[in-house]
């Protein structure tokens, strides 16, 4: 049964931060707030976990896992840039969208997509998901909290609890948060494509 850590959403205690992020790096599957929904997520090296984050949302190998980072450094590690890229990503960032950018080599190859050898990047503005970064050190492999059949993400941690307590070994309660999940932009290519409209704006594409 999964263990359910109330964390203040503004202020998060350093206490239990460090227990979660232990629970991450000793291959435990995390269901967590965002800046847009809850996400499930666990450490980038558990095959076992992200095989346990596709049985839940029933997932293929052709679906793109995000990355979750505390800043365009640690994108840059994973993922291709470009200066037209970085300068767009850094605009928007941190905030509620997530880009599917050409990874590097060194990305797993279980981890990004089986054809075009891309992942998901993302750097939410939450300050749960900051100081889980903060002390993990690296990104967190991540999906959003989409239940099979599902047309919206999760926002109520007691409902994720209620559903998924036998699923996953923690629930961070963070505070309900809308249903909505992050916006998708897909600029693996040359050209930028709205894959998913969700809580980002995507206003700036007409200035383009």
């Amino acid at each position: 049964m999964a263990q359910y850590f109330h964390i203040h959403q503004t202020n998060p205690q350093y206490r239990l931060i460090k227990q979660a992020v232990e629970i991450i790096r000793t291959g435990g599957l995390v269901a967590y707030p965002t800046d847009s929904s809850y996400a499930l997520g666990c450490h980038l090296d558990d095959k076992r976990a992200v095989d346990r984050i596709r049985r839940i949302r029933r997932i293929d190998r052709h679906h793109n896992f995000t990355l979750v980072a505390a800043d365009m450094k640690q994108i840059s590690q994973f993922a291709k840039i470009d200066n037209q890229q970085y300068r767009l990503i850094k605009s928007l960032t941190p905030g509620p969208y997530t880009f599917i950018l050409n990874a590097k080599r060194l990305v797993p190859n279980r981890l990004v997509h089986p054809k075009r050898r891309t992942i998901g990047i993302r750097i939410p503005d939450h300050a749960i998901v900051h100081a889980l970064l903060d002390e993990l050190g690296e990104p967190i492999m991540s999906s959003s909290l989409i239940l099979p059949d599902a047309d919206m993400a999760m926002g109520d941690p007691d409902e994720i609890r209620r559903q998924l307590e036998h699923d996953v070994d923690l629930v961070i309660d963070g505070g309900w948060i809308a249903d909505t999940p992050s916006t998708v932009i897909d600029w693996h290519l040359d050209s930028l494509s709205i894959v998913r409209a969700g809580a980002g704006d995507v206003a700036f594409l007409q200035e383009r």
